[in-house]
């Protein structure tokens, strides 16, 4: 395995007013912060309203660029929202090409229903197998999300099983990153 530290972008994939995903981003980033073997970015899509035309000469375009394009891997920290992807990820998403290309991908998701998310996460693998993404089998799931907030409104999963899903998915997506970089330093990935 490379000594270099993997670079990992975690997009916080809702722009809703009262959402819960930067308060699970912050535990997922906490987890990842306690590992020696990458670094975490997040990229929240309230930072970066990107046009709906997908005019990718578009400022906010252009430097949002540099960052998914200089990441080894990607996690998604996404709801579920009528059995599918919030529309701003999916247009964060269709901006970039060769930035998602043939990297992994993991998946932090919740929803209200037991279902927590997943078919927000097959929807998302069908959308990033254009580009060749290798998805993560292993995800961090939160079902019925309400129920992991205390009374005083804080996120408190269940930190054994929520902590071992986290660290399951992101062993996972270390080795993934470390053998696609080195694939591609060797013969650059083209489709």
């Amino acid at each position: 395995m490379s000594t270099e530290s993997i670079r990992v972008v975690v997009v916080v994939g809702s722009a809703r007013a009262g959402r819960l995903a930067p308060q699970v981003a912050q535990w997922f980033t906490g987890q990842a912060g306690q590992r020696g073997d990458l670094v975490t970015e997040v990229v929240d899509l309230v930072d970066h309203r990107l046009p709906d035309d997908l005019d990718a000469t578009a400022p906010e375009v252009a430097a949002l660029r540099p960052v998914l394009a200089a990441a080894d891997a990607f996690v998604f920290v996404v709801p579920e929202y009528n059995r599918g992807i919030p529309g701003p990820l999916k247009t964060l998403i269709d901006h970039y090409n060769a930035e998602w290309e043939a990297k992994p991908v993991g998946f932090v998701t919740y929803g209200l229903s037991m279902a927590g998310g997943v078919r927000a996460v097959e929807h998302l693998r069908q959308v990033l197998g254009e580009f060749h993404c290798v998805g993560m089998k292993d995800i961090a799931i939160f079902p019925r999300i309400l129920s992991h907030f205390d009374a005083a409104g804080a996120f408190a999963p269940e930190a054994a099983g929520c902590n071992e899903a986290a660290k399951v998915m992101l062993d996972q997506l270390v080795w993934w990153a470390d053998a696609l970089r080195a694939a591609k330093a060797k013969r650059p990935y083209r489709t």
